[in-house]
């Protein structure tokens, strides 16, 4: 009888392990069909992915005891996923996707609840023929407080698969937070970020070769943030600003950030030469969020005009601007010029990103400041640089906060932060850009397990922008410079009136 018994037990163990190593798994049987979608997390229906993106893994809402999943290519190629969730084999996918670049995928979605299976109505997914070359994403993550924060970092991510490895984490450098990164023109072998805190700097690196920057010193006040290479590599532009926080006691109203003072500066690496022009450093404007045009004549920035902190932080209303910008000798040339007057229309308009084939503008529009990560009402818009139109992104935009964006470096993708899952979390999502500009289903960021990824996460994602390949950054080596006063001197050169 025991060996019986113990013949059974193997038997049912081998079925096991031949069902799927995670444990043993049904199939549909006879499923009752219905003609409505399935009811995915994350939201995958109809959206558009370039062909080298990780797996859309994904799970249906309410308790089951099976989710079934066979995805079919129209140009060829088949994958079955079974089990609590959708949990595709990272090889297989990127072989279906591939064979189907420029086609479309159908999902097939069965649920088995209390021994029931039901099939929804199939959904598809377009495999865009434009590829997202970039290797990965980098991005901040930090707890949604911000006056309180733990552990925090820079982190980037393999967008083929869901592997994430740091960059660099406060745990190494005990109180500095980081932030503002950003590469040249998503090459990280030219790479900047800042420091702030009691060790604060800005960290530049070209070539494998870093530096600290002591950038707040007797002739500069403020710090170096919201960097942007010069296409050259020549040159960055910063912003040096005087910041302040407060903190709301209604629920939609939880955190403002707004300036007592910003200017604009350009930075040239080679000479540590900080150049500072008094028509984009006034002292009766904010300028604020400098970048410069693909093929480098023209710095755009945001400039509002100053009113009294606090009590006037709601009626600072920023403008998107424009300069010329002389690649010689690293200045801004002419008069500036009104490119989107949000004042206009009582918005403020922040965080301008060029598309690097020149033709379109992305920009946050708020009711108000300079920093819009929570303000429900903000959305991403798009400028039209050759016709001068700009409209809302309403096939992207959701009602929470749409914000902090960048493009890929064909122009085809844009990443960007919104709070639209639950309010108070910013997530990373994509959407496909066509020639003319509109915008595809914009999707969450994949990740392996993503119910329990998202629903079990304490931080928020912010300032991403897309990278060709890893950060190479020794971490422990930064960390102990941020940690000393070893700093790089800048020398600050004024050009023009700064009573202007």
């Amino acid at each position: 009888m025991k060996d019986c018994l113990r013949k059974y037990y193997l038997y049912c163990v081998a079925a096991c392990f031949v069902a799927g190593l995670s444990g043993c798994t049904s199939t549909p049987d006879n499923p009752v069909e219905v003609e409505e979608w399935p009811q995915i997390f994350p939201d995958y229906i109809g959206v558009t992915i370039p062909p080298t993106i990780a797996p859309l893994n994904f799970t249906v809402y309410g308790e089951h005891q099976t989710l079934d999943v066979v995805v079919r290519g129209d140009k060829g190629g088949e994958i079955h996923a079974n089990g609590d969730y959708a949990d595709f084999d990272t090889g297989e996918w990127h072989q279906l996707t591939a064979q189907n670049k420029g086609g479309k995928l159908t999902f097939t979605v069965c649920v088995e609840r209390d021994g029931t299976w039901t099939q929804y109505r199939d959904f598809t997914v377009d495999v865009s023929s434009d590829e997202l070359d970039e290797w990965g994403l980098t991005y901040r993550r930090i707890a949604p407080g911000y006056e309180v924060y733990g552990k925090m970092g820079l982190y980037q991510r393999d967008l083929a698969t869901f592997d994430e490895t740091p960059i660099l984490e406060n745990t190494a450098a005990p109180g500095a937070c980081l932030n503002c990164h950003m590469s040249d023109r998503t090459d990280p072998a030219r790479f900047t970020f800042h420091i702030r805190g009691d060790h604060g700097a800005t960290l530049i690196q070209q070539d494998g070769q870093t530096e600290l920057l002591k950038a707040k010193n007797d002739s500069l006040g403020g710090s170096m943030v919201y960097p942007y290479w010069h296409p050259s590599g020549k040159y960055v532009a910063y912003s040096t600003n005087k910041t302040h926080q407060s903190f709301h006691a209604v629920r939609d109203e939880r955190i403002e950030v707004f300036d007592h003072s910003s200017d604009v500066l350009i930075y040239h690496p080679a000479t540590h030469e900080i150049i500072f022009d008094s028509i984009v450093g006034t002292r009766d404007h904010y300028e604020n969020y400098p970048v410069f045009s693909p093929d480098g004549k023209t710095l755009y920035f945001c400039s509002a005009e100053a009113r009294e902190i606090p009590s006037g932080y709601k009626d600072i209303k920023y403008n998107l601007c424009k300069i010329g910008f002389d690649p010689t000798k690293g200045c801004v040339t002419g008069e500036v010029d009104t490119l989107f007057n949000a004042r206009a229309v009582g918005k403020s308009a922040n965080h301008p990103r060029p598309s690097y084939d020149g033709r379109f503008l992305l920009f946050t529009l708020s009711d108000y400041g300079c920093f819009p990560i929570w303000h429900q009402e903000a959305d991403q818009w798009l400028l039209d640089l050759q016709t001068g139109e700009a409209r809302a992104l309403d096939e992207v935009n959701s009602d929470r906060s749409d914000s902090y964006h960048n493009w890929s470096d064909n122009s085809r993708w844009i990443v960007f932060t919104s709070r639209r899952g639950n309010g108070y979390y910013t997530n990373l999502y994509f959407a496909h850009v066509g020639a003319d500009g509109r915008m595809s289903k914009p999707f969450l960021l994949p990740q392996r397990d993503p119910w329990a990824y998202y629903d079990e996460t304490l931080y928020s994602f912010n300032t991403p922008d897309f990278t060709k390949r890893k950060v190479e950054l020794d971490a422990r080596a930064a960390a102990r410079e941020i940690m000393s006063d070893r700093r790089v001197e800048t020398k600050l050169l004024r050009l023009g009136n700064k009573n202007e």
